[in-house]
């Protein structure tokens, strides 16, 4: 047991000593701070991006492929998931290695995947090589993918906390970066918002429809940034399209934490029986021509949102919606 204390010793004298213990300079510094961390990240994002998680089960050469294309396209800036696919910062240092200026980000890379020290070094590794370019997105995930992972689920907002806190006190050996590389949290509800609003450059909502929007940025305030993801659907048939829209909804129903935030924009239970009503779907789910989907995301800027990252959806779940990606580009990115 001596030995085993002498030993602890050594290794936390040679981390002081070596490598220091690197502090963020964002959120941590004050209202001020997150205010300029904010605003800078919401101008390099753009207005509207995107968000997708087909990316996945896609060869490797088929994504380096499709994302130059997207900026070739003009899109700016592009978020991914992490589930059960491939490891989200990975996958992120395979989209900046493919593209020049297209600033990705993770949404959201789940804090139950690494422990805070690694996350913490990815996220500095990322933002060294490709500066300005990369945004790590945060998020405690939902309990079936937790436990999943074979962890015990915790209190959301006492995990996410502690877990900031222990990145925020993370070494890292690696070289002094000239400004701190931004963060941001998944949040639905307003403890989360809160945290996201101290701790980190803003949060990233999810399938809420603008509604949601306007509450988030009551409880932000005007400084951190307000990303929104929102499912679209270029479909003009409303049974196609609502077809299409529960069926990528169904997931979402069983999970508590989105329940929760539907009941708070009074899309309770009645809405979400049956697969969703028809005000349910139509209000998480914009379908139609580029115009309507044009119009939903005015209507998330309108409540407050700084960028809005579209989540093109099809018929087929697995295959890369490009079509979409290319028809929604004229109509959506600013020249």
């Amino acid at each position: 047991m001596q030995v085993q204390q002498d030993t602890r010793s050594v290794t936390i004298t040679w981390i002081e000593r070596n490598l220091g213990r690197h502090q963020r300079g964002s959120a941590m510094d004050g209202q001020g701070q997150t205010t300029i961390a904010g605003r800078t990240l919401a101008e390099r994002l753009g207005r509207v991006g995107l968000w997708t998680g087909q990316l996945d089960i896609q060869p490797a050469e088929r994504v380096r492929t499709a994302v130059a294309e997207l900026e070739e396209l003009g899109w700016g800036s592009l978020w991914i998931w992490e589930v059960f696919g491939r490891e989200a910062l990975t996958s992120a240092g395979v989209l900046l290695a493919a593209t020049r200026q297209m600033v990705v980000g993770t949404g959201i890379a789940n804090i139950w995947a690494r422990d805070p020290v690694a996350m913490a070094a990815a996220q500095r590794t990322l933002a060294e090589a490709y500066p300005g370019r990369f945004v790590l997105g945060v998020g405690v995930s939902h309990a079936p993918i937790v436990e999943a992972r074979g962890h015990r689920y915790e209190r959301p907002v006492a995990k996410m906390r502690a877990y900031l806190d222990a990145m925020d006190a993370a070494p890292f050996q690696g070289p002094t970066l000239p400004e701190e590389p931004a963060r941001v949290l998944a949040a639905l509800g307003p403890r989360m918002l809160g945290l996201a609003a101290e701790q980190a450059a803003g949060a990233l909502l999810y399938n809420g429809p603008p509604e949601a929007t306007a509450s988030a940025r009551s409880v932000l305030g005007a400084g951190p940034l307000l990303a929104v993801e929102q499912a679209v659907l270029l479909e003009g048939d409303p049974a196609e399209a609502r077809r299409v829209a529960r069926d990528f909804l169904a997931f979402y129903m069983s999970l508590p934490n989105y329940v929760r935030a539907w009941d708070r924009v009074g899309l309770g239970a009645e809405e979400r029986a049956d697969g969703g009503s028809d005000r349910l779907v139509d209000a998480v789910v914009a379908w139609g021509g580029p115009e309507a989907i044009a119009e939903r995301v005015r209507a998330h800027l309108d409540a407050g949102a700084d960028h809005v990252c579209l989540q093109v959806l099809g018929p087929d779940p697995d295959g890369l919606p490009m079509a979409g990606w290319r028809e929604l580009a004229p109509a959506l990115l600013e020249r």
